[in-house]
């Protein structure tokens, strides 16, 4: 483990390799799951204010979702979530043919909302957990994502490196910079890694 700042990073970030490869996962993260994405409060307020510049992107079934649970619900566990339809996909879910993708995202990649996604979703497969004096970062594995593994290891990219901009609009550039050194030190430490 690696303390930076308030965080406690999983050396996974460093070791493990991972880049989505979406021709071969479809998306279906955003299908599967016990629950919906998990939705920072402040991420609330901004699908409050930009749901109507977002639905346009959106399924009918999940506009119809939204419009009756509304940008967010309450899961099992106490945490806030994406709404889903039948208990199955995320109701911000699009399809391009079988391949699932972000409703909100492209509504941020149109430039009508500057808001991307929710965290949680950018920086998967990173999964952050809030204790009283620290964050845990902590890399998830999930099996429907061996072809991002196989992926990541063919083009030898580490975690960290693939999600390098939403680990920055997480934590921020001096904090990515501090683990980038971290693990050029770690690599001169033990060069066979």
């Amino acid at each position: 483990m690696i303390e930076i700042g308030k965080t406690i990073v999983s050396r996974d970030l460093l070791d493990k390799k991972f880049v989505c490869d979406l021709k071969k996962c479809k998306g279906i993260c955003c299908v599967e799951g016990d629950s919906g994405a998990p939705i920072e409060k402040n991420e609330i307020k901004i699908l409050e204010k930009d749901i109507e510049k977002i639905f346009p992107y959106l399924r009918e079934e999940g506009r119809k979702v939204i419009e009756e649970q509304g940008v967010y619900v309450i899961d099992w566990d106490s945490e806030y979530v994406t709404p889903l339809i039948n208990n199955k996909e995320c109701a911000y879910a699009v399809f391009e043919g079988d391949i699932a993708l972000c409703g909100i995202e492209k509504a941020y990649l149109a430039g009508d909302t500057t808001f991307r996604k929710p965290v949680s979703c950018y920086l998967y497969p990173v999964r952050v957990k809030k204790f009283v004096k620290f964050d845990a970062v902590n890399y998830d594995r999930w099996d429907i994502c061996k072809p991002a593994i196989a992926n990541g290891n063919n083009l030898n990219v580490p975690v960290y490196k693939f999600l390098k901009e939403p680990l920055i609009q997480k934590f921020g550039k001096n904090w990515y910079e501090q683990l980038t050194l971290v693990d050029k030190e770690l690599k001169k430490a033990n060069p066979e890694k």
